[in-house]
């Protein structure tokens, strides 16, 4: 008997493409903290492509921060804070939301945007996102299981049953792409 092997779902172009905004935003981000912080930038080519990476890790702080830059512009809705929550409790370890922190932000401003008919008056994602890495109170690299967690939760309370394309999610998948990718850098044997 032939037996073939199961083929893995391939990503649309549209999310591809939302992965790769994202991955680029959340790469400028980390470079920009760094260069803030006086660090060295350490890159290498990715072997998927031209796109220069950092050798460091993304933590999920810097992938809020980043989604800020990709999707600010959007008024906070369920879906963005169930994310926003799914994120902040894989940072911190903790499975309750901190009182004061990203997540209870992003509650209150999906719960007062869902009263609210005109966008302007809304309250935009980057009022949330900016500076989460300061705002939480404890923060790792984000993982593949992280962003799975965090696509989980968005899709689930989403209306359509989507994420949205630099969103929340979209950025912690980019950043988990990018650790793997500079794990295996990382890891892989040196050329001398």
């Amino acid at each position: 008997m032939n037996q073939e092997q199961p083929m893995k779902p391939q990503l649309g172009e549209e999310v591809q493409d939302s992965l790769q905004h994202a991955a680029a935003h959340v790469q400028e981000h980390k470079d920009l903290n760094e260069e803030s912080k006086g660090g060295r930038k350490i890159s290498q080519q990715a072997s998927s492509g031209d796109q220069i990476l950092d050798q460091g890790h993304i933590t999920i702080g810097e992938a809020l921060e980043a989604t800020a830059l990709t999707a600010g512009s959007r008024p906070v809705d369920y879906s963005d804070a169930a994310a926003i929550q799914a994120a902040e409790v894989r940072a911190t370890g903790r499975t309750n939301i901190v009182p004061g922190g990203v997540a209870a932000a992003a509650q209150s401003a999906a719960t007062r945007n869902a009263r609210l008919t005109r966008d302007d008056e809304k309250t935009k994602l980057s009022e949330i996102l900016a500076e989460a890495t300061s705002k939480l109170p404890a923060d790792k690299p984000v993982t593949r299981r992280d962003a799975e967690g965090v696509i989980g939760a968005e899709l689930r309370n989403d209306p359509n049953l989507t994420t949205r394309p630099g969103g929340v999610a979209a950025s912690l998948a980019a950043a988990a792409r990018i650790n793997q990718i500079n794990n295996l850098n990382q890891n892989s044997p040196k050329k001398e």
